[in-house]
């Protein structure tokens, strides 16, 4: 059974920072890629970043220069570094993961809310 448990979310004022955390329970299966998306409401889903397990990042284009993602593949966990925040980034937040044994599935945390307030 796959688990993932999110922490770091929570209110800040704009030009702030925030840090996400995802921690994956995946048994003796494998993390492929691990990812933040996010979700504002009336808004659909949406990729803020993800990192494969060779450490190569993506980002949307609204967050580069501000957020960056890493992981820890010892432990299983992503974070997402969130400076220079903007009332646009308030979501919520859901923590992704692939895994290389069932590359067509993805798992989901249960979200953390990110509110930026100006």
């Amino acid at each position: 059974q796959v688990q993932l448990v999110e922490s770091g979310g929570g209110l800040v004022q704009a030009g702030g920072s925030l840090r996400l955390s995802c921690t994956a329970s995946v048994g003796i299966l494998r993390v492929n890629v691990m990812g933040w998306y996010r979700q504002a409401p009336g808004k659909q889903r949406e990729l803020v970043a993800t990192i494969t397990s060779s450490g190569n990042t993506n980002y949307a284009d609204s967050v580069k220069g501000r957020f960056t993602i890493s992981r820890d593949n010892g432990k299983n966990t992503v974070y997402l570094q969130m400076n220079s925040l903007k009332p646009d980034d308030t979501a919520v937040y859901y923590c992704n993961v692939v895994l290389t044994e069932i590359p067509g599935r993805n798992y989901w945390g249960q979200g953390t809310q990110v509110t930026v307030s100006s």
